[in-house]
């Protein structure tokens, strides 16, 4: 590989830089990294636009969670400018509308009783529950979500629950995608990402053992392998 490949990496819901720390510094010697945090849009079509603005003119494209509502956002509008695709913990599918109320009862919550109030419930669904005794690891995804902040919080599940249902584009994927998940992810569960990856032609999937919602923290080394793999494809 000749020069680092500017690489545009997507947070989750309530996750600031520190979701993609690791991979960061993992990746620094193959990869020119950008965190591009979204806490200033309530819609998935304005959170791709502003990272278009801000991404280079051709990029390879990481998003976690919300990040990847974001990725699948992008794809349609720029898929010339994207060369690679990765898609960790998250779903090509639209909100049911059980999980719509249940987003617009934690914004209620929220406002209601402030944001520390939610940050233990997400807590729970996001890590894997050994993870949950990393008392580092737990100070850290909450101090994440404190910058985020409550305001942002309610735009990101906006835009969240208002997304598309992206099924229809996964066929016309065609750039070298990685599709990852934690085993334990019980936000985005393994079977969405076994259906990302048999639509999306030549797609590899990783599942990452022992890993809940948050895989960039909870097992970064796992994740940084399967990214530097990826980051290597047709190189």
């Amino acid at each position: 590989m000749s020069g680092r490949v500017p690489l545009v990496l997507l947070p989750g819901l309530l996750c600031d830089n520190a979701l993609w720390k690791h991979q960061v510094v993992e990746l620094a010697d193959v990869a020119e990294c950008n965190v591009l945090v979204m806490n200033e849009d309530n819609t998935m079509a304005g959170m791709a636009a502003r990272v278009l603005d801000e991404a280079p003119a051709k990029f390879a494209l990481a998003g976690l969670s919300m990040g990847g509502y974001c990725a699948f956002e992008i794809m349609p509008q720029a898929p010339d400018r994207v060369d690679r695709l990765a898609l960790l913990d998250t779903s090509h599918e639209a909100d049911a509308p059980s999980r719509r109320s249940e987003r617009l009862a934690w914004i209620a919550k929220a406002k209601t009783h402030g944001l520390e109030a939610l940050i233990s419930d997400h807590m729970d669904m996001w890590l894997h529950p050994q993870h949950l005794k990393d008392e580092a690891l737990v100070a850290e995804v909450a101090g994440s979500a404190r910058n985020v902040g409550l305001v942002a919080y309610e735009r990101q599940l906006t835009a969240i629950m208002n997304r598309r249902d992206s099924s229809p584009t996964l066929a016309s994927i065609s750039c070298p995608t990685l599709v990852l998940c934690g085993r334990q992810d019980l936000t985005t569960p393994v079977q969405l990402h076994e259906a990302m990856a048999d639509n999306i032609e030549g797609a590899e999937l990783v599942i990452v053992e022992d890993s809940g919602h948050l895989t960039t923290l909870e097992k970064p080394d796992v994740v940084s392998a399967a990214l530097r793999r990826w980051l290597d494809v047709g190189v």
